[in-house]
């Protein structure tokens, strides 16, 4: 087997199975039921996908000037993923042995355990991408997150019938201990699959440099590439107008007084919207660019957010979740993606995946504990008006005033060396 077919596997097996993991964990229908059945306010249930967002986001710029030193990837990956597996078992445990008596103590932890697993996730994101941009050629990447979440998709779907099943016949809160030992299983696996990856050693790396020196460098950096510039800030007006997508479960819940297994329909919804949309939009990106993905998904976000506004039964809100789920094989195929197109040379590239998430902490931290002040202050329709305005906003910046960094000289450049 070549190493390419077998890092395909290896790294597609990984990146998949913690996309499962994340079905039985969902920041979207599960962990804000767990939430409301803890007794949170909407304030706290937002903060679930603003804790969750900042730790993705904030830490891979502060990690990225670190990884561009290293030339091999894999060891250090290696070393500290194990502590963005770990917290799923503390989560299920919690749910067992202390959400009935301390609910407020649970709630509390859960957020810690949350911010434990992106926050090391984020950390280590430059150089897992750098370890993904070495092993594929620009023109497969588009595809291969396209059928990682496509495989994840068919199995996280059947996962979410369990999950449905689960929450219908336990008593909560053993019932959401259940869904996180399934994320525990999953991620378990996932490092397993990690593990088997064979590494591209990278023939040069950069001098260390201390930290406020090449944070220094950034604001010169988005001066030089105002494409990157208005590409991020419309990524900022898409995430701000993604608030909605963490209160439409507690909504749908309340507003037709849905049992609780209903997060688990809704969870089947939106894993069908993202096998949808990984089926065509992995080919899209490799084929027509990763700009052109995105603009799909946040289409899909301004859609899920007007139908969330107009929807008649709960029947109808269900559409909700299936363009949810397009929005997010948008952005799990190409968010990234596009990023490593933006850098100029293959040693920048954690640089460019680091700024091009960090830039976006304060937006995605910021918006769901917004959205959950809205929903408290004036309702949730109030907010999800707002949420729309802001997603139509970042919509038209990316069609209007960003290039596919593709089709200019970098991209070509890029396109170039994957196929060399």
């Amino acid at each position: 087997m070549s190493s390419l077919r077998h890092n395909v596997l290896a790294l597609g097996a990984d990146y998949g199975l913690f996309m499962v993991a994340l079905t039985f964990a969902s920041q979207s229908t599960i962990l804000p039921a767990f939430a409301a059945w803890l007794g949170a306010p909407n304030v706290l249930i937002g903060a679930i996908p603003a804790v969750m967002t900042l730790g993705w986001f904030l830490p891979s710029l502060f990690a990225a000037g670190h990884t561009e030193t290293l030339t091999h990837k894999l060891p250090f990956l290696m070393k500290w993923t194990v502590w963005e597996r770990v917290p799923f078992l503390v989560m299920a445990l919690l749910a067992f042995f202390s959400a009935e008596r301390w609910p407020g103590l649970t709630l509390g932890l859960v957020l810690v355990m949350l911010l434990v697993i992106t926050g090391v996730g984020g950390f280590l994101m430059p150089a897992w991408m750098d370890l993904i941009a070495r092993a594929l050629p620009t023109t497969i990447r588009g595809r291969f997150f396209a059928l990682s979440n496509f495989v994840a998709g068919l199995v996280g779907f059947g996962a979410s019938l369990v999950i449905a099943e689960v929450l219908a016949r336990v008593p909560a809160p053993a019932s959401y201990g259940i869904c996180f030992l399934g994320a525990t299983l999953c991620v378990g696996l996932s490092y397993v699959a990690l593990a088997v990856v064979r590494e591209q050693v990278a023939e040069t790396a950069a001098a260390p440099v201390p930290l406020r020196d090449y944070l220094g460098r950034m604001p010169g950096l988005l001066r030089r590439d105002r494409n990157l510039t208005w590409f991020l800030a419309a990524r900022a007006f898409g995430l701000t107008g993604a608030m909605a997508s963490g209160f439409y479960t507690v909504y749908a819940l309340r507003a037709w007084d849905a049992p609780a297994s209903q997060a688990g329909v809704f969870t089947a919804l939106m894993l069908l919207g993202q096998s949808i949309g990984t089926l065509t939009l992995g080919w899209v990106g490799d084929h027509a660019g990763h700009r052109l993905v995105l603009l799909t998904g946040m289409t899909a976000a301004a859609g899920a957010t007007t139908v969330a506004l107009l929807a008649p039964s709960l029947g109808a809100f269900g559409l909700v979740f299936v363009l949810f789920g397009l929005q997010v094989a948008a952005v799990n195929v190409s968010a990234l993606n596009v990023l490593l197109e933006f850098s100029p040379t293959a040693e920048a590239r954690p640089t460019y995946i680091g700024l091009g998430t960090t830039a976006m902490a304060p937006m995605a931290f910021a918006a769901p504990l917004v959205g959950g002040l809205l929903a408290d202050a004036v309702g949730f329709r109030a907010m999800f008006l707002v949420s729309l305005a802001f997603a139509v906003a970042g919509l038209v910046m990316l069609a209007t005033l960003v290039r596919d960094p593709r089709h200019g000289e970098l991209g070509a450049a890029a396109v170039e060396e994957s196929r060399a």
